[in-house]
């Protein structure tokens, strides 16, 4: 075998050096170096297109959109409501020099303490939020600059995806090339929204204080920097407590930046901060307003900084012709000057939309809204009561004595029951006269026997969204709740045992006509048709002669309406239905000031004064739904009438449950009984008081 050292070399050939190998390939090439060389090659093309990308967003204009336009608020006859306007529109636009430094420093401090420092983008926070994304897998956290705010504002939509993320940055960085770190602020200062319809510093100071922004001190320059994060949650008039919480959280991060001491900021949080009436608004249903925007920055994806961009169309559920009639009947009620407060709510009682709202006299001097506000209701709330009993098996005729009377309940206490001005009718008094005359001994008795945990159940499938406690005074309405919600709970009796949501807003749309939100009816049965109408025709005795709405009979002749009335020392109330429009009336002071016997009236006054003008005379009544049966009783009995009974009533039953017996207190055959769904006519009325017999 040959070995290596055997093999002759030629003579003309280069042997190579003892322990290395032959070239591989072409020789000369060294393929770390080629490496590199392409690596250089890869980052000059990188810088390159860098630079160029560098020079497009220095020299190329930014997009159009700047200017925002108003967000337009349409009624329910698509009406133009009110231009609500955002961005540089608005009416005070304040030049950066006239701003506090301690209102710059204020909102630099709580939404981007890095401004001055970096080029548009805080690549700190967006690795943060980059890795909460993609941790939850979707875009959800924020880690925006103040530059890329306000270019969200300005140009892009609220979505929150990560290409609108990518896009927001790429014109935060274009628009930092376009626009120095004070134009910037001052634009954004003048853009963002602080809520009761302020836009921008200017606005939000007069507003807030009744001052201009350059008088602010450190204080309220805190106050105001807080609420951008949230108009509505930290909104001083409504939640003051949250705004002096987040107030200090704006005083902390000045004093983490280094632009106050901590005796300043301690010296801040205890000042008080008094805030100004509100100015007259510029546009109608101001309270409506207020709510459309609450509920759609809380309950749906349309933040309140949308609404200050502009360019929205919202198409709300409010009827203009209903809503002056409201305002008006408000006004024309309570005295200018008094003190006295009222809410107004009306709403159809098939879809939920509202069509009226009023939440107070006079929003110049407070934008309180008592709509909302929660307040005792008196005998208003005994319908929720009665549709209980008559769900538990007790039908008009059943009757108790009206006479002064204690009951004994949970672990031996007692509650003494009396009747308005202590009157008694010392007789048995049945569903239909206790509903007219608002009789408390019939309605503690009532919940005694059907039970209170019942009414409580009842009161949340109508839409009673506030506390309530199983005790023998809910049935006298001891318990607050809101005119919202109690409208809710009457449309539920109006509309056949079916509650609905109440809705301010159909549908919001883009500036470039998208749907960003479409809010459909919500109904849900809770109850039957046949016991609700029943409820109904016994609510339409409140009208009647004796009843408790006996005033305002005359104004209201000839419509189809069941109602309530409720008072308190400090609360008058009036709640009730057509067939397709439920209403509640408030009248009150804010202070729980008892109400003078006149002042009581007011509700009733407001309630009928709107109805009469909502409601045409001759409307349809309500329509009788099947199984029920209608027949002549003797109330005092509570059995079929005879003609020789002095007081009638036609009654309704849910067939099967109609007394079978005739009356015989006072002798002769049976009264006649009418047809289903009998309507009495006035020569009815004449004939019966002619022989000396009363119909109710």
């Amino acid at each position: 075998m040959n070995r290596l050292s055997d093999v002759p070399v030629p003579s003309n050939s280069s042997a190579p050096s003892p322990g290395s190998l032959p070239p591989l390939g072409r020789p000369g090439r060294n393929p770390i170096r080629r490496t590199w060389r392409i690596w250089l090659a890869a980052g000059a093309m990188g810088i390159g297109l860098a630079g160029l990308a560098v020079l497009y967003l220095r020299f190329a204009p930014l997009p159009p959109g700047g200017d925002t336009r108003p967000t337009v608020v349409y009624g329910a006859d698509g009406s133009v409501i009110a231009q609500l306007y955002g961005g540089t529109d608005q009416r005070d636009y304040v030049p950066l020099t006239r701003i506090p430094t301690a209102m710059k420093e204020a909102v630099i401090a709580s939404e981007d303490a890095q401004f001055y420092q970096h080029g548009g983008l805080n690549w700190r926070g967006i690795l943060r939020a980059l890795w909460v994304d993609i941790r939850e897998g979707a875009a959800v956290q924020g880690g925006s600059t103040i530059t890329q705010q306000l270019v969200k504002n300005l140009y892009l939509t609220q979505d929150r995806t990560w290409t609108r993320k990518i896009h927001e940055a790429i014109l935060a960085l274009q628009f930092e090339m376009h626009a120095s770190k004070d134009e910037i602020l001052e634009r954004y200062l003048n853009s963002i929204y602080f809520g009761h319809g302020a836009t921008g510093v200017g606005e939000a100071s007069l507003t807030y204080f009744s001052k201009p922004v350059e008088s602010l001190d450190l204080a309220q320059c805190a106050l105001l920097a807080g609420l951008p994060r949230g108009p509505s949650v930290y909104d001083p008039i409504h939640h003051f407590q949250a705004a002096k919480e987040r107030q200090k959280q704006v005083l902390e991060a000045m004093v983490r930046a280094g632009m106050i001491s901590q005796a300043e900021a301690d010296r801040a949080w205890r000042e008080p901060v008094p805030l100004a009436r509100q100015p007259a608004p510029d546009r109608p249903a101001p309270y409506f307003l207020d709510d459309v925007t609450r509920e759609l920055s809380s309950g749906y994806d349309v933040p309140e900084s949308a609404l200050a961009k502009g360019g929205l169309s919202i198409y709300t559920t409010l009827d203009p012709k209903l809503q002056r009639l409201a305002e008006e009947a408000v006004a024309r009620a309570i005295p200018k000057g008094s003190g006295l407060q009222a809410a107004f709510v009306a709403l159809d009682p098939h879809t939920g939309d509202i069509k009226a709202w009023v939440g107070g006299t006079d929003y110049r001097t407070s934008s309180y809204d008592r709509v909302l506000a929660q307040r005792q209701p008196g005998s208003s709330f005994k319908p929720i009561l009665y549709l209980t009993a008559l769900h538990r098996g007790m039908t008009p005729t059943a009757s108790f004595v009206s006479e002064p009377t204690t009951v004994t309940y949970g672990h031996g206490q007692t509650y003494e029951v009396h009747n308005y001005a202590n009157h008694y009718l010392y007789r048995p008094v049945a569903m239909r006269e206790a509903i007219a005359r608002s009789d408390n001994v019939y309605a503690v008795d009532t919940i005694m026997k059907v039970g209170p945990q019942a009414v409580v159940e009842m009161a949340r499938q109508l839409g009673i969204t506030e506390p309530l406690q199983p005790y023998p005074s809910l049935a006298l309405g001891a318990f607050p709740v809101s005119p919202l919600d109690l409208a809710r709970a009457y449309a539920a009796i109006a509309n056949g045992g079916v509650q609905v949501t109440p809705r301010t807003v159909r549908e919001v749309l883009d500036p470039q006509g998208r749907a960003l939100e479409v809010i459909d009816a919500k109904t849900t049965p809770v109850t039957d048709p046949q016991r609700t109408f029943i409820l109904t025709d016994l609510m339409k005795s409140v009208f009647e002669p004796e009843g408790t709405g006996a005033r305002v009979a005359r104004e209201l002749e000839g419509r189809p309406l069941a109602a309530k009335t409720g008072s308190t020392d400090t609360d008058a109330w009036m709640a009730g239905f057509s067939p397709n429009l439920v209403a509640v009336a408030w009248v009150g002071y804010d202070k729980d000031r008892f109400l003078s016997p006149a002042e009581s009236t007011l509700a009733s006054q407001i309630w009928a004064d709107f109805m009469s003008g909502a409601v045409a005379p001759g409307s349809p009544d309500f329509p009788v739904p099947p199984g029920l049966v209608r027949v002549a009783v003797d109330p005092l009995s509570g059995k079929l009438a005879t003609e020789n009974c002095p007081r009638v009533e036609w009654d309704y039953f849910v067939q099967g449950t109609e007394p079978m017996e005739v009356c015989s207190l006072h002798g002769s055959p049976p009264h006649p009984p009418g047809p289903r769904g009998e309507t009495r006519t006035p020569f009815d009325h004449l004939w019966d008081w002619f022989q000396g017999r009363s119909r109710r």
